[in-house]
């Protein structure tokens, strides 16, 4: 009897979270040089009249594709919910990565001693970052943002990506948030106008840690609003914890470029 009531809670909770993912809309910006489908949830009762915050979510490599829904696996639901809407009214987007592209320039070598994250140091091509840019600007344009409070955030690719895209517009976005992901830091003096809240798992073997550390190390030579929240005996899958962490979106809907 117990085990059959929670195969039912399980199949109603996997119910409401498809029915909160349904609430996002699927739309593709078309770029010049390609095409980005991304999902975008408003909030309640939107008011073009009302300027709101915007927030950029970057997924990670697992959710790359075509299909305009892998994306919203990790940190959908929670952005979809009605308490998160209730209160925090914001546009949401999340876009989605192809198949075989990445959010960040970036050389990854496993070998039997670990593994090796290369990040260049200067200015990059990348097809990925010019259509995100073209994203923002195309969501600025078609709705009512408020562009003191544009927000990012992204998780291992994504975060990586999201280090990336600050570099490139570093007086876009009023706070950041990298889950279990990292950058060179050489780059920390170009991404130090907004706080950031970095988040990793100690016992990571995908993307170890020392990534994200050096980060926040650079960051905090240069004296820049860095917090960092480390999860012990935790691997790659930081982002369940930092999803639950219900003080992320206090802070994060607290952050303003005024």
């Amino acid at each position: 009897m117990k085990q059959l009531f929670t195969l039912v809670l399980f199949v109603i909770s996997g119910s409401i979270i498809a029915q909160d993912l349904d609430r996002y809309e699927k739309q593709t910006y078309l770029g010049r040089d390609g095409e980005l489908p991304y999902r975008i949830l408003l909030p309640k009762h939107y008011n073009p009249d009302i300027a709101y915050p915007l927030v950029l979510f970057l997924h990670g490599s697992g959710e790359r594709g075509s299909d305009n829904s892998a994306q919203l696996k990790h940190g959908g639901a929670l952005f979809a919910s009605d308490a998160v809407r209730d209160d925090y009214p914001a546009i949401v987007v999340f876009p989605q990565c192809p198949i075989d592209g990445y959010w960040a320039n970036m050389e990854y070598l496993q070998t039997p001693e670990g593994v090796t994250i290369t990040y260049p140091r200067g200015n990059t091509l990348k097809m990925e970052q010019d259509l995100l840019e073209g994203l923002l600007k195309d969501l600025q344009k078609n709705y009512t943002v408020d562009k003191n409070r544009i927000y990012i955030g992204g998780l291992s690719m994504g975060a990586m990506g999201t280090f990336e895209l600050v570099r490139r517009n570093p007086r876009t976005f009023a706070a950041a948030f990298a889950i279990c992901g990292g950058a060179n830091p050489a780059i920390a003096g170009k991404i130090d106008r907004q706080p950031w809240w970095i988040f990793h798992g100690d016992a990571d073997q995908v993307v170890p840690i020392k990534y994200s550390q050096q980060m926040v190390d650079a960051l905090k030579r240069i004296d820049a609003d860095v917090q960092f929240t480390v999860y012990p005996d935790v691997g790659h899958d930081s982002w369940t914890a930092t999803f639950a962490n219900p003080e992320l979106l206090s802070w994060l809907f607290a952050q303003s470029k005024e």
